[in-house]
């Protein structure tokens, strides 16, 4: 399906180039750590039949802008409200808002700040637990492995953010094989992974703040996925009133690169509930 990028300026006048295609219902889907355009990309596809789908590339990932400075929740909430007033003035519809690891957290962060034009809200699997102060030493090493530019210094600071267990990091690793990643696409992970973890760093874990979210709600997880994901997406799922809560067996953290026609039946499922307890909004 064709699509088409713009450019939406967010409050502080950082530029985020957004990916868009489908006709419909607008659906925003943001984008985890290390990812991009692409992350959503088949996913997007799959809903692109009955929606419009709006694919931001947060700040700190090209092509969108990289400001100067370290980032916070407060910047990237800020962002994704200038998104959701875009996509709501095209079509004058409000938005079904959906996130994925660390762009979940931003939608939730999103939802709570100014949930006007938020018809529903779906997160899989937001990295609730890696923030606040522990993150700060794992943030150092980063940075220092950034600068020299060392890769592996670089990934076992994140596996040490993510808690991936060591068996999943040799079977990525394995999987990957002898493939050289691009250069150019590397480093501009790295550059949207550091400027995360100065987002994380600066937030709290907190789960009971999200109760105040008013909006329907749906919950993905899946079953696979390694602690203490699982631990706190029960606490989320006790915390948000009449939140949705769906676990896939057989899926982890990845499912929606690894099985994203199942994420996007289930999204479409929910949307439509979602459109019929809230109509216009």
């Amino acid at each position: 399906m064709n699509s088409r990028d713009q450019s939406v300026e967010s409050a502080d006048g950082t530029r985020l180039v957004v990916r868009r295609l489908g006709v419909g219902d607008p659906v925003i889907l943001v984008h985890g750590s290390g990812g991009g355009l692409h992350s959503w990309a088949t996913v997007a596809e799959h809903l692109a039949d009955d929606h419009e789908v709006w694919l931001p590339a947060r700040r700190g990932y090209g092509p969108s802008d990289v400001p100067a400075g370290a980032k916070s929740f407060a910047d990237e909430t800020a962002d994704l409200l200038a998104v959701i007033e875009a996509a709501r003035q095209s079509s004058n519809r409000p938005v079904h808002l959906v996130g994925a690891s660390y762009g979940a957290t931003l939608a939730l962060h999103t939802a709570l700040a100014d949930p006007r034009d938020v018809r529903s809200l779906a997160i899989f699997e937001p990295p609730l637990f890696a923030a606040g102060a522990e993150i700060t030493p794992l943030l150092d090493r980063y940075r220092a492995a950034f600068e020299r530019d060392d890769a592996a210094a670089m990934a076992a600071a994140l596996n040490d953010v993510t808690r991936v267990p060591a068996e999943i990091v040799a079977a990525i690793a394995a999987g990957a094989a002898d493939r050289v990643p691009d250069p150019v696409e590397a480093r501009r992970s790295a550059i949207g992974w550091l400027h995360d973890l100065e987002a994380l760093a600066q937030d709290g874990t907190d789960i009971a703040r999200w109760s105040a979210i008013a909006v329907p709600t749906l919950l993905l997880a899946g079953a696979d996925t390694w602690e203490p994901m699982p631990t706190t997406m029960d606490t989320l799922a006790r915390t948000i009133p009449a939140a949705r809560y769906v676990v896939w067996p057989g899926q982890s953290h990845f499912v929606t690169m690894t099985a994203p026609t199942l994420v996007a039946d289930a999204l479409r499922q929910f949307f439509v509930e979602a459109s019929a307890a809230r109509p216009g909004g």
